[in-house]
């Protein structure tokens, strides 16, 4: 695998200023959810960093506003909420004193990585009266695609097997992939909302160097077609250039870049491909970008998947998960690697995705005016707000989510 990640870095906090009242509906009142989501949805997996980055050194992180100790030993995975009781010091600066525990470093409280529970108070001696009777909370852990992932519960509930949360055919079909992790200012959801925004990609792409030899449309008539957990945007029609009345023409055409296709596609978002891959094709997606619960960016290219994950941090930080698929094995792999590493790592999960980074970034909303091709967005929230309804529902409803508050904020105090 080839990967490239950094740890949580402090990044300017940026405060919402009010503005003046507009005619019209401008704010997020109509997904009460996702309105209050701002730290992110609990109830889900999240992927936290690549495997290979878990030693038995622990390492901090957050989640939903959660703060996680990752940790491993004898080959495990575990996640401890960040805080030692006694004084609140992070366990992320403690170490291993003994297998199968982490020791806070200021007065050597050692907690057992399993279950959280209090095992041992260095400096208190064998016969310490806490030992047993405090904790902390621990998190399930899984990993998979070679990185770890993290359950955020909602109260106290069982997590639901990851795999389930997983785009299908990552499960089950062999591939190679690269990618790469980092942090990055902005609320998660306006990275979500970008990913699977139908209009952005045509006038802040253009410049990107992914594209230099490829057109991009300049607009298209979309729909979005749910299909089980996913929504798909569906192309009905690819406009490559057009008249605007006042104005003039405008063309994402030039004459060093291919010729665009006649024909209206649906895999990829340059034209329509020669050739599918196998796995690919067997999937019959409707349309070439999907986007599920909790923020599960797909876009389907015809020679590979670029996924994107969107990992709440808190209100105004996320971590930007991006992985390229390509469904292959044996020596196939190798020419995968060179590519990955010889260009796609720096001009696509680089220079082009960069630019995303920089819209997220200075996003600033509600309040928001809508336009049409925004049918995207309001179908991902109408989504978001559906989906999380019913696992409300399933785990007691608004006293569950306001008990797990009551929790995270109890671990904090």
């Amino acid at each position: 695998m080839t990967v490239e990640d950094s740890p949580d870095t402090a990044t300017p906090v940026r405060s919402r200023r009010g503005k003046p009242a507009e005619p019209g509906r401008q704010d997020w009142s109509s997904w009460p959810h996702y309105d209050g989501a701002a730290a992110g949805f609990r109830g889900y997996w999240y992927p936290v960093t690549w495997s290979s980055q878990i030693t038995g050194k622990p390492m901090p992180f957050t989640i939903c506003g959660e703060r996680i100790a990752l940790i491993r030993d004898g080959g495990t995975a575990y996640a401890l909420h960040n805080r030692c009781p006694h004084r609140g010091v992070p366990l992320s600066e403690g170490d291993q004193q003994f297998p199968g525990t982490v020791s806070c470093p200021y007065h050597g409280w050692t907690f057992d990585l399993p279950t959280g529970r209090l095992s041992a108070v260095i400096t208190d001696g064998p016969g310490c009266r806490l030992t047993g009777k405090l904790g902390v909370r621990t998190y399930p852990v899984e990993e998979r695609l070679g990185m770890v992932w993290v359950y955020i519960p909602i109260a106290d509930e069982e997590p639901h097997p990851i795999d389930s949360q997983l785009p299908e055919e990552l499960v089950g079909n062999a591939f190679v992939m690269g990618g790469r992790i980092e942090p990055r200012g902005g609320n998660w959801r306006f990275a979500c909302e970008n990913g699977f925004d139908e209009g952005h990609a045509k006038y802040l792409h253009r410049t990107a160097l992914w594209r230099l030899f490829k057109p991009m449309p300049t607009w298209n008539i979309t729909r979005i077609v749910p299909r089980g957990r996913w929504i798909f945007r569906v192309q009905d029609e690819v406009h490559w250039e057009a008249e605007y009345p006042g104005v003039g023409r405008w063309t994402n055409k030039r004459w060093w870049k291919m010729q665009p296709p006649k024909e209206t596609f649906n895999i990829g978002n340059t034209g329509k491909a020669d050739s599918v891959d196998p796995t690919i094709e067997a999937q019959e997606f409707p349309g070439f970008a999907s986007l599920s619960m909790p923020g599960v960016l797909r876009i389907a290219y015809p020679k590979f998947i670029h996924y994107e994950f969107y990992v709440p941090v808190d209100e105004n930080n996320h971590r930007y998960v991006g992985v390229m698929v390509n469904f292959t094995e044996g020596w196939d792999t190798l020419r995968f690697y060179a590519k990955y590493l010889g260009a796609i790592r720096w001009l696509f999960h680089g220079q082009f995705s960069g630019q995303d980074a920089w819209m997220v970034d200075v996003t600033d909303a509600p309040p928001e005016k809508l336009y049409r091709p925004d049918v995207s967005l309001t179908a991902w929230r109408n989504l978001s707000e559906e989906e999380y309804g019913k696992k409300l529902a399933a785990v007691g409803g608004a006293s569950a989510s306001a008990s797990a508050s009551a929790s995270a904020s109890a671990e904090k105090a």
